[in-house]
């Protein structure tokens, strides 16, 4: 199954923080109970790696409030092999 990685921003007052993150545990959702935050350092934003089917379902995860400045990037990973069949076919 796909994974995605999930990345919400907000306001940078820290009473935009407490809401946000409020926000996301009145969700209920198991994901956002479990988010990470970049709040402490400075970085507005909360972050969750899902498996689900679809980027669609990626987003429709996050509470509407903050839907339109998700991002959602699908995550994958490289084997060596891979890796060398692409620059083998990139060898001039």
């Amino acid at each position: 199954m796909p994974r995605f990685l999930i990345e919400v921003e907000h306001d940078a007052e820290q009473v935009a923080c407490a809401r946000a993150v409020d926000a996301f545990f009145k969700t209920g959702s198991h994901f956002f109970t479990h988010a990470d935050w970049g709040c402490y350092d400075g970085e507005h934003k909360g972050w969750i790696i899902v498996e689900v089917d679809s980027r669609n379902d990626a987003k429709a995860i996050v509470p509407p409030i903050f839907r339109a400045r998700a991002k959602v990037i699908q995550l994958n990973a490289f084997s060596q092999e891979q890796l060398d069949e692409i620059i083998a076919s990139h060898k001039p």
